[in-house]
């Protein structure tokens, strides 16, 4: 049995839940012994992208500090994984913490990706047969490059088919900060997004980070589309017990 750390992200926490414990019971089915600092945060991502960066400087440093054993960190949230793995080491470059945020990083990963690529993960699908459709967000699909591991898990339910909308690869416009800085451009970029996931005629909407997923159901929801939406980890949690 492995030793992680599992970074669970303010998304989850606050929003999500149970996608987070689905995660980690993923994690300990297959094999790993999940460890969650509890005096864990944020990542430091919207100050860090609000051109804050001695306030992120401050974040990543308090939390760097919680994962000071050889675990890999695994994040649900390519988003998060990005900030963690891409931009904790740039971030803290000329202080003392360069050299730990630099080896931190190289053994972060996002959970779809830690699933498949060092877990070797196989699931036995125990739900009924239904389609559901895909939205991969931008960070996980153009900062951490596992865009398909998360097809990849679905596409191991067997009565689960697979659907991506339209424009499989354009921006939902949640963006973190670019949607409270420009609320009308993203939310003309959600309407749009929303409009070819429910086109793609499945039963269910599935998205693996929590800012997408929440910005897509609530435009979904506002526009009396009916769509159930889930994330991705809490779906396939729920289809292999």
């Amino acid at each position: 049995m492995r030793d992680i750390y599992y970074f669970g992200t303010c998304l989850v926490d606050l929003f999500y839940p149970q996608a987070g414990m689905a995660g980690i019971q993923l994690l300990e089915r297959f094999g790993a012994r999940v460890h969650y600092p509890q005096e864990q945060s944020c990542c430091g991502q919207p100050p860090f992208n609000s051109g804050f960066r001695d306030e992120a400087q401050n974040v990543a440093i308090q939390q760097l500090a919680l994962f000071d054993q050889p675990f890999d960190l695994v994040v649900p949230s390519g988003s998060c994984a990005g900030m963690i793995k891409h931009h904790w080491p740039e971030l803290l470059k000329g202080t003392d913490h360069e050299a730990r945020a630099t080896e931190l990083a190289a053994r972060t990963y996002e959970l779809g990706e830690y699933l498949i690529d060092h877990l070797n993960v196989t699931l036995e699908d125990q739900g009924e047969p239904t389609t559901v459709v895909v939205h991969t967000s931008c960070s996980a699909r153009r900062e951490m490059g596992v865009a398909e591991q998360g097809k990849t898990l679905l596409g191991m339910l067997k009565n689960v088919t697979v659907e991506v909308p339209k424009y499989e690869t354009e921006c939902c416009g949640f963006g973190g900060t670019f949607s409270v800085k420009q609320p009308e451009i993203s939310a003309a970029m959600a309407e749009d997004k929303t409009t070819h996931l429910a086109a793609a005629g499945a039963d269910r909407f599935v998205c693996g980070d929590s800012g997408c997923l929440m910005n897509l159901s609530g435009t979904l929801e506002k526009r009396g589309i009916q769509l159930d939406s889930s994330h991705l980890y809490d779906f396939i949690w729920e289809r292999v017990q």
